[in-house]
């Protein structure tokens, strides 16, 4: 048995009117649940995309995201994406060293994407999907080899563990923390993924 999503969405658009309006009697006996067409999420380090909320997820819902892992190099956050029933979308952000707070409300009454055009999103993003998870396995091992780096810098300037080496273990870190920091900083960016993969290992030596 094959559905036609075309159907199946006009059809419960169609019961979804009528139980809102009570314009006609004898209803079947349907739950009828609004869901997320698109995928709503932050933008993270390397252009990438942390997924808050999934494609069809029921609404109203509420999710926050929350106790990450403390790094030096950034400052930590929480953040909650709230929907109503109404489809109005509340997203609110607070920095968790200064407690700092934002908020913004977005509803669905201006720049609305149609269902079409929702629709050529969806294909869109199937046809690149192998494109998209070749970047994402890039990105991914770009963030990882920073984050390395940022930790043996720091590392090299503690005293208590720098004193601890030789001068010739200083000098190899150093050379292994810059040959790997202009791998990363390279404007030509055509390095595959495990390039910068075998990079974090060797520097992890």
């Amino acid at each position: 048995m094959s559905i036609n999503p075309n159907e199946a969405v006009a059809y419960g658009a169609a019961m979804q009117a009528a139980l809102l309006t009570q314009g006609i009697k004898n209803v079947p006996d349907l739950v009828l649940l609004d869901v997320m067409s698109l995928s709503l999420g932050i933008a993270v380090k390397g252009y990438l995309l942390s997924v808050v909320i999934p494609r069809n997820t029921t609404i109203p819902v509420k999710k926050n995201l929350s106790g990450f892992p403390p790094t030096p190099q950034y400052h930590p956050f929480d953040i909650c994406f709230d929907i109503d029933v109404n489809g109005i979308l509340s997203v609110s952000a607070e920095e968790k060293t200064t407690g700092y707070k934002n908020d913004i409300a977005i509803t669905n009454d201006q720049g609305k994407l149609s269902a079409e055009e929702i629709k050529r999103m969806i294909e869109k993003a199937e046809t690149y999907q192998a494109e998209d998870n070749k970047f994402l396995r890039k990105a991914n091992a770009m963030n990882a080899l920073d984050d390395y780096i940022y930790k043996m810098k720091t590392i090299l300037k503690k005293d208590d563990i720098s004193l601890k080496l030789c001068s010739q273990e200083r000098q190899k870190i150093s050379f292994a923390v810059t040959k790997a920091t202009n791998l990363l900083h390279d404007d030509k960016q055509q390095n595959e993924a495990v390039v910068f993969e075998d990079s974090l290992k060797e520097l992890a030596i």
